[in-house]
C-alpha cells in the first residue's frame, strides 16, 4: 500500500490523483499512524513552511514515525518541502530540526540576485551513474535536461555529490533530486510537471 502522508497541509488531493493517473490502486491519504505503520512506500508532498510542516508531522505522531519507517527500509519519495525535510536543518526555520537522512543544508536563493520565489518551468539535469542503477531508474524514459515545474524559495546542498541524482540552475546549481538507499527527494512538482512529473512519479512506484 502506499500511502500519502496527510499533515494538513500541502497539495494531497493533487498527488494522489497524479498517483491514481500512474495506474497505482493501493493507496491512501492519511495522517493516522497506524495506517503509515503498514505502509509498504511512503509519500510526503509539501508546499508550506517547512517549521509548520515538522510542527504538524509531530503533532500528529508521524515525525519520528516515518524516521523510522525509513530506517526500516520502507521506500520514501519527498517532494518539495518533502525533500528539504530530508535534511537536518534549514534557513526557512531556524533551530527547526528535519529528519537529518541526508547530511547537507537547506539554503534561500539570494533574493538581491534572483526573483524568489522560484516559480516556472526549469530544465532537470540528470547525474548518470553506471548503467541502470535503482537511482538511475527514477528517470528512466525522461530525456537529460526535460523541464519539470518548480515552485520553491529555498534549495537543497548535500554534502556529498553522491546523494546528487539530478540538478538545476538557478543563480546557483542546485540539487533538485536526491537519492540515498531507500529514500527519494524532488525539489519539482510531478503532479504539475504534465506527462514527465507522472513518469518519473510512476517510476518511483515501479522502483520497488
Amino acid at each position: 500500500m502506499v500511502v500519502v502522508v496527510d499533515y494538513g497541509m500541502g497539495n494531497l488531493r493533487s498527488v494522489a490523483k497524479a498517483i491514481t493517473a500512474c495506474g497505482e490502486q493501493k493507496m491512501r491519504v492519511s495522517g493516522t499512524p497506524s495506517v503509515v505503520n503498514k505502509a509498504k512506500k511512503i509519500i510526503l508532498p509539501g508546499v508550506v513552511h517547512l517549521g509548520k510542516t515538522a510542527k504538524e508531522l509531530k503533532r500528529k505522531k508521524l515525525f519520528f514515525l516515518i524516521k523510522q519507517r525509513i530506517n526500516e527500509g520502507v521506500p520514501f519519495f519527498g517532494i518539495c518541502v518533502g525533500m528539504q525535510l530530508l535534511f537536518k536543518e534549514s534557513e526557512e526555520a531556524p533551530g527547526v530540526q528535519g529528519l537529518g537522512v541526508i547530511k547537507g543544508k537547506v539554503k534561500r536563493f539570494n533574493a538581491k540576485k534572483l526573483i524568489v520565489p522560484h516559480m516556472g518551468w526549469n530544465q532537470v539535469k540528470i547525474q548518470k551513474g553506471e548503467g541502470m542503477t535503482k537511482a538511475d531508474r527514477l528517470f528512466k524514459g525522461v530525456r537529460n535536461e526535460s523541464f519539470f515545474y518548480f515552485a520553491h524559495s529555498y534549495y537543497c546542498r548535500p554534502s556529498s555529490r553522491r546523494w546528487i541524482l539530478a540538478s538545476t540552475a538557478y543563480g546557483v546549481e542546485f540539487a533538485s533530486c536526491v537519492h540515498k538507499d531507500n529514500v527519494w527527494g524532488i525539489q519539482f512538482h510531478p503532479e504539475k510537471s504534465q506527462q514527465l512529473g507522472l513518469k518519473v512519479l510512476k517510476n518511483f512506484l515501479c522502483l520497488c
